[in-house]
């Protein structure tokens, strides 16, 4: 399988703030890239969340149904919400629509659900999927205590599924002082025992609507690493 022009952003859990930094990478897009066109992706969603955000915010023309090609209704892990609706999640949809954007446009943003071990189907975790599709990924990790932890942990992983893991991007789900980030999630004690570089650390933002903050914090980080300047 060839290389995808495509970069997944993963997490080590919910909420770690993966969709922070698509929407920052994509408002970074939108401002300096405009030439160049962008596809972003959520391929499944259970609950209400991320694509309805992407509709609003960067593809107003685009349906749901090409944001995320496999939606369901209960918040739970899609394995489990496919299953209260009778149904089974199909991942040839999903590459079908990663394929047909990956032609589209030069570049293309893939939200991962949960963490990158959390369960895609009852056989596959988000990490065997990234490595099937020979997606590169970048980690985001939220600056909390066991920010440390969380990051060996997850990158082990990676690396037992033979992920292509870029680098790790550190965000501020909650306001955070330099000293706390220093404590709890220190970048060369991080790289040192995961061998990753970190790419940046995304701030707390009050707004994550704010276009013009996130491209900011876009340009922040060390996107060559990402691809995305190529």
């Amino acid at each position: 399988m060839a290389a995808l022009n495509a970069l997944m952003i993963a997490g080590t859990d919910t909420e770690v703030g993966k969709t922070v930094l698509t929407s920052a990478l994509a408002a970074y897009w939108q401002k300096f890239l405009s030439s160049r066109s962008l596809g972003l992706l959520k391929p499944v969603q259970a609950g209400v969340g991320d694509r309805e955000l992407y509709q609003r915010l960067f593809l107003p023309d685009q349906p749901l149904e090409a944001i995320t090609p496999q939606y369901f209704s209960a918040p739970l892990a899609p394995p489990l919400a496919a299953a209260l609706e009778g149904r089974s999640l199909d991942l040839t949809a999903v590459w079908q629509t990663l394929e047909r954007l990956c032609q589209e446009r030069d570049w293309v943003l893939v939200e991962s659900l949960g963490g990158l071990g959390s369960p895609v189907t009852e056989e596959l975790a988000v990490a065997d999927l990234a490595a099937a599709w020979h997606l590169p990924v970048v980690l985001v990790v939220p600056v909390q205590l066991g920010a440390i932890a969380q990051a060996v942990a997850n990158v082990a992983l990676a690396r037992q599924c033979q992920v292509n893991l870029r680098g790790i991007v550190l965000n501020c789900c909650q306001p955070r002082s330099p000293e706390d980030v220093a404590q709890w999630a220190p970048a060369e004690l991080i790289t040192r025992l995961t061998q990753v570089p970190i790419l940046g650390t995304l701030p707390y933002l009050d707004d994550p609507e704010d276009l013009e903050k996130l491209s900011a914090v876009g340009s922040s980080l060390q996107l060559e690493a990402l691809g995305l300047l190529l």
